[in-house]
């Protein structure tokens, strides 16, 4: 079972969705605490839409979105901090619930996390596909 991840920074929406068709992606689950963005394309309305224009299915999972101090380490470049953090986040009851429904979602259908950041290891969906690879078995590739 292959678990995807991908960040929009730098990339038009366009070539987002071209790389989630070319890798077989059915569901985008979007991990961003607020699925807003000064980008053009990646706010969860516009998104969803093309999206589902493209035959690939939105959810948007909210509960396992960094919270704003974890964003603010991850900019200034401190991961540990943001890791510890987010650590902490998903210990929260509708965390824990929401990455429930992300395992369900990964196991049934080929699922791709989405966040920011192009950066794969400077970004929370990192530690989210770690932990479903720990302890589901997804393979990991980062888009």
């Amino acid at each position: 079972m292959k678990l995807f991840t991908i960040g929009y920074e730098g990339e038009p929406q366009a070539a987002v969705i071209d790389r989630l068709k070319a890798a077989g992606v059915k569901v985008l689950a979007d991990v961003r605490a607020v699925a807003a963005s000064r980008r053009a394309g990646f706010s969860k309305t516009v998104l969803g839409s093309s999206l589902a224009e493209a035959g690939i299915e939105y959810v948007h999972l909210r509960d396992l979105g960094t919270p704003k101090a974890g964003r603010d380490a991850a900019r200034a470049g401190r991961i540990g901090e943001m890791r510890s953090i987010f650590a902490e986040h998903m210990q929260e009851p509708p965390s824990q619930l929401a990455y429930e429904r992300l395992r369900e979602i990964a196991k049934d259908r080929p699922t791709a996390l989405l966040c920011f950041e192009a950066d794969h290891a400077g970004c929370h969906r990192a530690v989210l596909a770690e932990r479903l690879a720990s302890e589901d078995g997804f393979e990991v590739v980062n888009l």
